[in-house]
């Protein structure tokens, strides 16, 4: 521990006497002593020392006076004056501006050298040094500890609060991953922040509760949750792509009706109840979605990649899907990633999940940060299996009409999406696009000609209004 001015003048065997009254730092510790023959010393000192003279230039007492003035001002928690040398006793203009000003003065005897008061203060400070030194080993073991036997960052930060002796949280973008105090969230005004950088998208901010006393311990803290973060990196992304593999079979259909919920199971999915696919698509940040944490309310979901997409397997009744893909977008967003979300329906047994994937992932075709489920199509159906490569069809299908519209600066490709959508209406095509009837009947011929489909046959319209549907849904879906 280190001393203050009082257990230095309880040492006996210095046998120093307590001369005034002031005793405003009477108990404070000393950071270190300072022996100085200077008028002024202020300049070299940085506070808390104890300042020790002879007062050899301290002759009158406007000097003495103006010497415990800059001592004061520095911060000193005391002077210790030594008699029998210049002066027989401490001087009494000295001691009184001493009082005024509240700063002690100890009297140091002839046959006490300062050397032996320096000596004392450096001892107590190295005892202190240590005493920290070895409390913040056993600080690191304890951490360490808790982290290595299987406790987790839950383990590792409860005992961080106790050894900081307040509330600490760990906060992950939106998420907050722990916190000591279940009644309070972190605040810049009453909480102290440190980053914790990985190198990777899911950084953390480790929070905590002011007054504290740090001795070092946060720093080890911190790099401890580091590894901590990247060891959950890499868990997640072997868990999801584990994940992603019975997904991906029960997607397809590949897998009887008792394997599939066998295998789903395996990876905690109860498909004997509701379950609705929240998908995540980045065309930019795909790769990271793979690794990227979820908000809190979707710990709990199975989450899985498939493909470059992130899937999250919610066990809902469809009531807080939309609730819970808006955190999902939020967090995604606050972590730089920039996502759609969509949303499937709720439905139990594995061919209800692959429908709930369908569902979102045509959901997510429309383009908005979050979009909820639609009646699913069987355009998007077809081309979501890729036994059918519908989408090749549909590009055999109207390529032709974008050539020509490309060689001749036609409209056909307009032309044709107008008569569909008005369901062969010739007139209300010509209206739409401010044609003659006879143009309309014109173009649709030619239609015919290059594609070999007929647009007035109900087969040959089902086949063109199919692959403009399919080309639509591909450009949406970016493929």
């Amino acid at each position: 521990m280190a001393i203050s001015l009082a257990a230095l003048v309880g040492v006996t065997s210095l046998k120093l006497s307590k001369a005034g009254v002031a005793e405003t730092t009477w108990n404070q510790d000393i950071n270190w002593v300072a022996v100085t023959e200077l008028e002024d010393p202020q300049r070299f000192l940085n506070g808390g020392e104890l300042v020790l003279t002879t007062g050899l230039r301290l002759r009158s007492a406007p000097e003495q006076r103006r010497f415990v003035r800059q001592v004061q001002r520095a911060g000193a928690v005391g002077i210790g004056f030594g008699v029998g040398l210049s002066h027989e006793a401490v001087p009494p203009a000295l001691l009184a501006e001493a009082n005024r000003w509240g700063l002690p003065v100890v009297e140091v005897p002839y046959e006490t050298p300062f050397i032996a008061i320096t000596k004392l203060v450096a001892d107590t400070q190295s005892a202190d040094h240590y005493a920290k030194l070895e409390r913040l080993i056993a600080g690191h073991q304890v951490l360490a500890r808790a982290l290595l036997t299987g406790g987790g960052l839950a383990e590792l930060l409860k005992n961080l609060g106790g050894m900081l002796r307040t509330d600490v949280a760990l906060t992950q973008f939106t998420a907050q991953l722990y916190n000591s105090s279940s009644s309070t969230h972190p605040s810049a005004d009453t909480w102290s922040s440190f980053p914790v950088p990985t190198g990777r998208r899911d950084a953390c901010t480790l929070w905590v509760r002011q007054p504290f006393e740090d001795t070092g311990i946060i720093g080890y803290a911190q790099n401890l949750i580091s590894v901590e973060l990247n060891n959950m990196v890499k868990q997640r992304q072997a868990q999801r792509a584990l994940c992603g593999q019975v997904l991906e079979d029960v997607i397809h259909g590949a897998l009887e009706t008792s394997e599939a919920q066998r295998r789903l199971a395996g990876v905690g999915v109860n498909s004997t109840r509701k379950n609705v696919v929240v998908l995540a698509v980045s065309a930019a940040h795909g790769k990271a979605l793979g690794s990227t944490s979820v908000p809190q309310e979707l710990e709990k979901a199975v989450a899985a990649v498939v493909g470059k997409d992130l899937v999250l397997v919610v066990n809902d009744d469809g009531g807080t899907a939309p609730a819970l893909a808006r955190k999902l977008s939020d967090h995604l967003a606050e972590a730089g990633i920039h996502a759609t979300i969509g949303i499937g329906g709720a439905y139990t047994k594995p061919n209800g999940l692959r429908w709930s994937y369908f569902e979102a992932r045509e959901a997510a075709s429309h383009g908005l940060p979050v979009n909820e489920p639609e009646r699913l199509s069987l355009t998007s159906l077809l081309l979501a299996s890729e036994d059918v490569p519908l989408a090749d069809m549909a590009h055999e299908s109207l390529n032709p009409l974008r050539s020509f519209d490309a060689a001749h600066g036609s409209e056909l490709m307009a032309t044709l999406e107008s008569y569909l959508n008005n369901n062969g209406s010739v007139a209300a095509v010509a209206e739409e696009l401010t044609l003659h009837r006879n143009t309309v009947r014109y173009r649709l011929a030619q239609i015919t000609e290059l594609t070999g489909y007929d647009p007035a046959i109900t087969a040959d319209r089902v086949q063109l209004w199919l692959a403009l549907a399919v080309a639509r849904l591909s450009a949406r879906q970016g493929k």
